[in-house]
């Protein structure tokens, strides 16, 4: 389970004053109605592998992630998963609550440790149904996370497997900071739903294009422009409506 972090809710002006909020979400929200979320919320932190929400069980936290990448998986448990989004500082787990469902259908898990804002689930329905305005931004981001799955799911059919890697290392750079991804080639299969062999040789031609740089259990980004190129139109539809919509 999370760590947390602090005590208790955040719920102080001297907790609010200290707060550097990274997660994009709570950013755009005007500065009452993010300290009024975050006064429900505890900071707490995840290691690697840590399953926040599993599929099929209630969802009794959602989480504004600070400083970590998780994954959205679909499928039976083990080797027939398969990532269908990714949630960074640019998002939230546990959206399905927004919506009206207690539940949801996908695992979602830590790719790498980090923190977020965990808040109740009841708290989070709470606020909603208080804020016209925060429940405005969280719709429009349901709206985003929901494009974002469907561009996995055209790029899982239509993409080569270079181009489907090109686009997810493009999506995990926008959510961390620097140009270093950690992750190992087996994990990245797992992601991508190919073989690993697969991912080797895919991740030798984007290093061959002096677009990355690949080393034992990381990745550098040295070429993004030429990553997009390689992504061959399958990375930008969600990034674009995230632009329009929350800015």
């Amino acid at each position: 389970m999370p760590t947390s972090l602090s005590n208790g809710p955040l719920g102080t002006d001297s907790d609010m004053a200290e707060l550097h909020v990274r997660n994009q979400l709570l950013a755009a929200l005007a500065r009452e109605e993010r300290d009024g979320l975050l006064a429900a919320s505890n900071l707490v932190h995840f290691g690697s592998g840590e399953v926040l929400h599993e599929s099929g069980r209630p969802i009794e936290q959602v989480y504004f992630v600070e400083s970590s990448l998780l994954s959205c998986l679909s499928g039976r448990a083990g080797r027939d998963q398969i990532e269908v989004a990714m949630i960074g500082r640019d998002g939230m787990a546990g959206i399905s609550v927004a919506l009206g469902v207690a539940e949801t259908p996908f695992r979602i898990v830590a790719q790498r440790s980090g923190a977020a804002y965990r808040c109740p689930a009841q708290a989070f329905i709470r606020i909603l149904d208080e804020s016209a305005s925060v429940r405005m931004t969280i719709l429009r981001y349901a709206q985003i996370f929901t494009a974002q799955i469907a561009e996995t799911g055209r790029a899982n059919a239509r993409q080569t497997v270079e181009a489907r890697l090109a686009r997810w290392l493009l999506m995990a750079h926008d959510r961390i900071d620097g140009n270093e991804i950690m992750l190992t080639h087996e994990s990245l299969a797992h992601m991508l739903g190919v073989r690993r062999p697969g991912v080797t040789v895919a991740l030798h031609v984007l290093e061959g294009g002096r677009m990355i740089r690949s080393r034992r259990g990381s990745i550098e980004i040295l070429d993004r422009a030429k990553l997009e190129d390689a992504a061959q139109g399958s990375y930008g539809v969600p990034e674009a409506e995230y632009r329009r919509l929350i800015g």
